[in-house]
């Protein structure tokens, strides 16, 4: 298989494409990588295509292409162990999609955990059945706890026949220790027109008819179809409502309230970025561009991502406002 053919779906990676193309073809395939950039902008697509090629020309006699690409995508392929962050319900680890299928309200951001690692280590201990070598790519790696982030370390020490692929924002958002054992793959923001081409290979064309929303995603297509899913999920009284800052203590400890009730934590960290953008675009109001406001919502970003009660980071972060 050409690599033309493999990574043609990714669109917009040129120098990605070229790193990970080369050490196939060189058989120089490191350890552990680090496809470090932002989200929606390819990279687990880029991971997808990297193992198709890898399984496709080097070691075994593979399968027909078309099969392994089917199995690479449905993430059944025996050689590859594909991890995500899981929420915990009633002792039960549930990915996001299965969370939601399953209408369980989460009020935590989901993690990987050290079982998971655990059963990274597991998977590891066999040879690979069809491929060269196993795989295993943790998707936001930066969601590992410290714990599960050492166990980790263990597995890179000594991965054996096998190759780790680490999907995080970047080499700040994990343990220094980690990424020095990584070969470090950079992902890009998109510009307009692979945007654009993008989009319309998403059946997502709409979205190009609203900057807002083009502006929050900044070269990102995935995040502005994930906004726009957002965007369509709430009421245009409640999003008037929320974009205007409470003056009033009855006023702030109300919305805390509708807004915990109302969003799961997801969605809370998705509003903040919403009001950030809505505070900087409403320029003929001072106060919003206040660079306190943006502050308080960043801060309380950290806070939700830190797992605290997200009722009471909002009615702090808006009675904040109120005394400003």
């Amino acid at each position: 298989m050409s690599s033309e053919n493999a990574f043609s779906p990714l669109i917009g990676q040129p120098q990605a494409v070229e790193l990970l193309t080369q050490t196939v073809i060189q058989n120089r395939i490191a350890p552990a990588y680090l496809f470090a950039g932002s989200s929606g902008i390819g990279r687990s697509l880029a991971a997808r295509c990297f193992i198709e090629f890898l399984f496709c020309n080097v070691g075994k006699k593979p399968l027909n292409p078309q099969q392994i690409r089917h199995r690479i995508q449905a993430k059944n392929h025996p050689d590859l162990l594909w991890v995500e962050p899981t929420y915990l319900h009633q002792g039960k680890r549930l990915s996001a999609s299965e969370a939601e299928v399953a209408g369980i309200k989460r009020r935590s951001p989901p993690q990987i955990r050290l079982e998971q690692i655990r059963e990274i280590g597991q998977f590891l201990s066999r040879p690979p059945l069809e491929a060269s070598r196993l795989v295993v790519v943790l998707e936001q790696a930066e969601t590992m706890a410290e714990s599960a982030a050492n166990g980790l370390l263990k597995t890179l020490e000594e991965p054996g026949n096998a190759t780790l692929i680490l999907i995080a924002p970047g080499v700040d958002s994990l343990l220094s220790t980690l990424v020095s054992r990584c070969a470090k793959i950079p992902f890009y923001r998109l510009d307009e027109q692979a945007m654009t081409r993008v989009l319309k290979e998403q059946k997502q064309e709409e979205i190009l008819s609203h900057p807002e929303i083009i502006a929050m995603s900044q070269g990102s297509p995935g995040e502005a179809m994930v906004c726009w899913q957002q965007l369509q999920a709430l009421s245009p009284e409640f999003l008037e409502r929320v974009k205007q800052p409470p003056t009033t203590v009855y006023d702030a400890l109300s919305l805390a309230k509708d807004i915990s009730q109302t969003l799961d934590t997801e969605a809370q960290i998705w509003l903040i970025d919403y009001l950030q953008h809505c505070y900087w675009k409403q320029q003929q109001n001072p106060n919003l561009t206040n660079p306190f406001f943006l502050q308080q919502l960043e801060k309380a970003r950290k806070l939700l991502l830190r797992f605290v009660q997200p009722r009471l980071v909002w009615e702090c972060t808006f009675l904040s406002f109120c005394q400003t």
